[in-house]
């Protein structure tokens, strides 16, 4: 697996998903970047997904959650960054953060899974 390729191509759509978010709906553009942006989405699952969703279910495993693994561009920021907030990324539940509020977020720069809980967790639970 070529990371820094894989880091590239995060980026580009985490850039895409964030330009979509600045514009309105009736913006002349947005079916444009929204079609742009899935077909971005479609590439990197086809390219990277079944990489990405290994990693993804060993992350649910040692977390201990039967919440389901999704697609890994389910798991993108809004915006691009370093540190998720604690509203992005897939809710997840975990025996390890009983009753509270658990997500995991896919980031790039290097290309890593982070769990947020709260305002106060933050954990690299995997990196490329």
């Amino acid at each position: 697996m070529n990371t820094e390729e894989l880091n590239q191509a995060l980026v580009a759509l985490i850039e895409k998903k964030a330009e979509l978010h600045t514009l309105k709906y009736d913006d002349a553009r947005y079916d444009d970047v929204e079609e742009a942006l899935h077909d971005l989405e479609d590439d990197f699952n086809d390219e990277y997904g079944e990489f990405l969703e290994a990693a993804l279910d060993k992350v649910h495993t040692d977390l201990k959650s039967d919440t389901d693994v999704l697609l890994p561009t389910a798991y993108l920021p809004s915006t691009p960054g370093s540190t998720p907030s604690p509203k992005e990324g897939v809710w997840v539940d975990s025996e390890k953060y009983p009753g509270k509020e658990a997500r995991i977020t896919l980031i790039p720069s290097p290309v890593r899974i982070m769990l947020t809980v709260g305002k106060q967790v933050q954990q690299e639970l995997w990196k490329a």
